[in-house]
């Protein structure tokens, strides 16, 4: 690799630090590095946070600096672009991000002697509609989770899977994770951890109701739809879907989200040869 381009989260790399330490060492190995000085204001219909037009087309490589979470919204943002993303940890946990702070330099030697892999992520997207009037489609790499809008009332769901009823909940919500997703919000949930290389989708109900709901796995290639019922209460505030923590949509009693496995795929870089299981034991005992 040659070129790269540097997303750093200013939050956790004030002034761009960091950022500048890393376009140094590249320029020091001969290699071109351009850091993003611009945030979107969020109102592009496109992207959010990174513009993928304003990325040179000669860049071989996106380094994302912060958390999981930028690392999403950068996942999202450029996937249309198709460049693979190296997550460099900021903070103190997280499983996208594979590179921490000290392992920054040993990580771009690698990148620069072409001693990595690049995984392939499944993502799915959403279509939310109210009766036959589509409010916003949007892609997630972890997931998108359905909760309810305001106050404490649990919301009434019905999933269909390829047009077929599957089951009916009362529930604070419900995720539809991909594996790589499993790992986030549906693992606190009490739902399953699949490798991320699998290519499947998980659906967990938030504090069910009942006593007998279970987390259920579902094909790659399936439709979900989520049908909103009524929330209890004369009061209540309907439910809100967000796409990987971020994009949202408000949704009332009638509308419904339909799911499914996205054509376009999440690129992130390996530069370790350590296993899921390893990863996923050092993440636990912390």
């Amino acid at each position: 690799m040659n070129t790269f381009y540097v997303i750093s989260n200013t939050q956790k790399d004030p002034e761009l630090r960091n950022a500048k330490i890393i376009q140094e060492f590249l320029r020091k190995k001969g290699k071109k590095c351009h850091i993003q000085t611009t945030k979107s204001n969020g109102v592009q219909e496109h992207y959010r946070y990174t513009d993928p037009g304003g990325i040179p087309e000669d860049v071989e490589c996106v380094l994302v600096l912060g958390g999981d979470g930028t690392l999403l919204q950068a996942a999202r943002d450029l996937v249309d672009r198709g460049l693979p993303l190296l997550g460099i940890n900021m903070g103190t946990l997280g499983y996208l991000a594979e590179i921490d702070r000290k392992n920054i330099r040993p990580a771009l030697e690698k990148l620069i002697r072409e001693e990595y892999s690049v995984e392939h992520r499944m993502m799915i997207t959403g279509t939310a509609y109210h009766q036959k009037r589509k409010l916003l489609e949007d892609i997630a790499l972890n997931d998108i989770v359905i909760t309810r809008g305001g106050r404490m009332r649990v919301v009434d769901f019905q999933v269909l899977v390829d047009g077929e009823f599957l089951c009916g909940y009362s529930a604070d919500g419900i995720i539809v994770s991909t594996p790589t997703g499993s790992t986030g919000y549906n693992l606190s949930a009490g739902g399953p951890i699949v490798s991320p290389e699998a290519s499947l989708m998980v659906l967990t109900a938030v504090a069910p109701h009942t006593l007998n709901a279970r987390p259920i796995v579902l094909p790659e290639d399936v439709e979900i739809t989520i049908q909103m019922g009524t929330a209890h209460g004369a009061d209540a505030d309907g439910a809100v879907a967000t796409f990987d923590g971020d994009t949202m949509v408000r949704l009332n009693a009638g509308d419904k989200i339909v799911i499914t496995k996205s054509q376009r795929k999440a690129a992130l870089v390996k530069t370790k040869q350590t296993s899921f299981l390893e990863i996923l034991r050092e993440k636990m005992n912390k």
